[in-house]
């Protein structure tokens, strides 16, 4: 089998996707393979935690492309067969069923993998993560016949699926190990309304409480609450990139993440790293940036497909994320490494806009139904421009 002009991916998520399809419209003509642990094409992970989660959303909404997809655009798609390993000198692709698959480039988008945190109790098969679309599967299965949740973690996916729990009916417990919601990252004032949205919910929010362990799957030990009794249990304490591979395989990693320039090429020649799992230079940054959004996941994605066609692209657009809690939608745009100051406008109703500043230049800014906001606000982030005095 040759590769001499084959596109393997490495991942069925959305980087995976992506580069796939940015191969085939930048005129790349070799053959694309993609290799997926996973059971299923490339699906959504977004709705997982929300309407998916809710029952809102069926099945047929979760695939990113119709199977024809793969079929018009001479994608073969090979699932349910881990990678396990990468030859860089002979470019093979080695997977767990042991077929070997010779690439001109190859691409690992192997993205990233919950992280339980070290407790007694954290890898109970009734402590569950939400992750796959099995994960949401099954939480929304165990969601049906229980009366109460604890869910660790105040990060986006945990308040998300809060909400999505409480609106089943569920009384949900959220730990959060600060003070205030998501404080660390967007600051007190974003945290309180955070708070705010999250009791309006009906979800219990105990502040300043840690995860200590959990007995039998369903005994939750915190502090400083001694102990919690319920019925489903959910970690959402984050996640770690998927890296063993291209460590295993001499590529340079740092931070526990694959190294890739700004055209997603890694230190092996014909091997690009894109999504969660690579910390990727950005070119506007000037320095490599760590992300785990879904809309940059894509379009790191994209840049590898049109590298590996041979096309021209860098990574330029601001990292950034959209969250939907209940009916409330967040849009956020930073470069994730801190503020001096953040200023609120508010707006008419509910609606507000938070600047993030550092030295007086715009380095984020995140908005609540304010989306001209959030454009002019991604441009400023982008050119490293200071606040206009007008607003």
């Amino acid at each position: 089998m040759r590769g001499d002009d084959r596109f393997v991916l490495v991942g069925g998520g959305p980087a995976a996707y992506a580069a796939a399809q940015a191969y085939r419209e930048a005129g790349g003509g070799g053959e694309v393979v993609l290799l997926s642990a996973d059971t299923e094409p490339p699906y959504e992970r977004p709705p997982l935690s929300k309407e998916f989660l809710r029952g809102e959303a069926g099945e047929d909404e979760l695939p990113l492309a119709p199977p024809h997809f793969y079929r018009d655009h001479g994608i073969e798609v090979v699932l349910d067969d881990a990678v396990v390993g990468l030859d860089t000198a002979g470019h093979v692709v080695h997977t767990a069923s042991g077929r070997e698959f010779p690439y001109h480039h190859c691409l690992l988008a192997t993205g990233a993998q919950p992280a339980r945190p070290r407790i007694p109790g954290a890898v109970h098969p009734n402590v569950r993560t939400l992750r796959s679309a099995a994960d949401g599967r099954a939480l929304r299965k165990a969601a049906e016949s229980a009366r109460s949740a604890v869910i660790a973690g105040a990060g986006f996916i945990g308040c998300e699926a809060a909400i999505s729990l409480s609106r089943m009916g569920v009384q949900v417990t959220l730990l959060c190990p600060d003070e205030l919601p998501q404080q660390r990252r967007l600051g007190p004032t974003v945290g309180r309304k955070l708070l705010h949205w999250l009791k309006c919910e009906g979800v219990s929010v105990l502040t300043g409480t840690r995860l200590l362990g959990v007995d039998d799957g369903y005994r939750v030990r915190t502090e400083p609450v001694p102990l919690l009794d319920t019925d489903l249990v959910l970690l959402a304490t984050g996640v770690a990139p998927r890296a063993e591979l291209a460590r295993q395989a001499g590529i340079s990693t740092t931070e526990g993440r694959i190294c890739a320039d700004e055209r997603m090429r890694t230190s092996a020649p014909g091997v690009l790293a894109a999504g969660d799992v690579a910390l990727a230079y950005h070119a506007a940054a000037r320095r490599p940036l760590p992300v785990e959004h879904w809309d940059d996941a894509l379009t790191m994605g994209q840049i590898a497909g049109r590298t590996a066609a041979g096309a021209e692209a860098t990574w330029t657009q601001p990292p950034g994320f959209r969250s939907l809690l209940g009916e409330r939608s967040l849009k956020y745009v930073a470069w994730g490494d801190g503020f001096d100051h953040a200023e609120l406008v508010q707006h008419e109703g509910e609606a507000f806009t938070v600047w993030y500043t550092r030295k007086e230049v715009v380095v984020g800014v995140l908005t609540h139904d304010a989306d001209d906001d959030h454009e002019r606000g991604t441009a400023l982030v982008q050119a490293g421009l200071p606040l206009p005095a007008q607003q």
